[in-house]
């Protein structure tokens, strides 16, 4: 009698464990621009990547693109759906309408990873000078987490065009 309760203790443990839906975080969200090199910065200094930035921003004809890299967590998802949604506002796109950029990511280890999106000039020449930007971490068609630039208002995006890079 005490083994069959314990045993239905545990298996409703187990299921409870189960039920509960999947969790993740975006802790960090840099922008970077990239030089025709590829390099978002000249040393490992982050006062010379900052500086480096801010000329990158001033002259667009040494950009080549733009790379987001970000730290997320999760944890109790399906670890081959996760994929990260990248929108932007720019000068050059339409009022609710911001550029989406959508990419899988793979989560390695037990912990929260960084992880980039690259995304080439001539896409990137559709945005213009960047003004704000939203990031989300999705499992499927439910989003875990969310985070954005202080410019950011909440607006609809479903006419949005996606676009998926190219590795």
């Amino acid at each position: 009698m005490r083994f069959s309760k314990g045993l239905l203790v545990s298996a409703l443990l187990c299921l409870s464990f189960a039920a509960q839906a999947g969790t993740g975080s975006i802790s960090k969200f840099l922008p970077h621009y990239l030089d025709h090199e590829g390099r978002h910065t000249l040393s490992p200094s982050l006062y010379e990547r900052d500086a480096y930035q801010a000329r990158l921003r001033s002259n667009p004809d040494l950009v080549s693109g733009i790379r987001f890299d970000f730290k997320w967590r999760a944890s109790r998802v399906d670890r081959d759906n996760l994929r990260v949604r990248i929108e932007i506002r720019g000068s050059k796109t339409l009022p609710g309408q911001p550029f989406v950029i959508e990419s899988p990511i793979k989560r390695k280890g037990l912990f929260g990873r960084w992880s980039e999106v690259t995304v080439d000039s001539a896409k990137f020449e559709k945005v213009g000078k960047m003004i704000a930007w939203r990031v989300s971490l999705l499992e499927g068609n439910a989003e875990l987490a969310e985070q954005r630039s202080f410019l950011w208002q909440t607006g609809d995006t479903k006419d949005a065009s996606t676009t998926t890079p190219q590795k």
